[in-house]
């Protein structure tokens, strides 16, 4: 088996080197450039995120209105209101002045 000259291994060292430094630099950019594309995508969720606990907390007051509508319409005083509102309905001795219509 023949040696190969001292220079000739410098040459392939050097060339090596380059190639691998062409391939370190390729994946440098790869990774990098994936590692924007996720950061737009936590900032996307991020903001989704913010949105959508903003349209919980509305869910939830919208939730309390309605339990306290529900316990007012069960109270006396909702279903005089609509008795009068719907039909009419009036008290005992108490006398209703409507507008003439023109």
């Amino acid at each position: 088996m023949a040696k190969t000259p001292a220079f000739r291994r410098k040459k392939q060292n050097k060339f090596a080197c380059f190639c691998i430094a062409i391939v370190v630099g390729m994946l440098l950019a790869v990774v990098s450039i994936d590692g924007m594309r996720l950061q737009d995508k936590y900032n996307t969720f991020l903001s989704k995120e913010a949105e959508l606990t903003k349209e919980i907390e509305k869910e939830q007051d919208r939730a309390l209105e309605l339990k306290e509508y529900e316990k007012y319409t069960k109270t006396k005083k909702y279903v005089e209101e609509v008795a009068e509102s719907k039909l009419g309905l009036v008290h005992d001795g108490e006398v209703i002045f409507k507008p003439d219509k023109e």
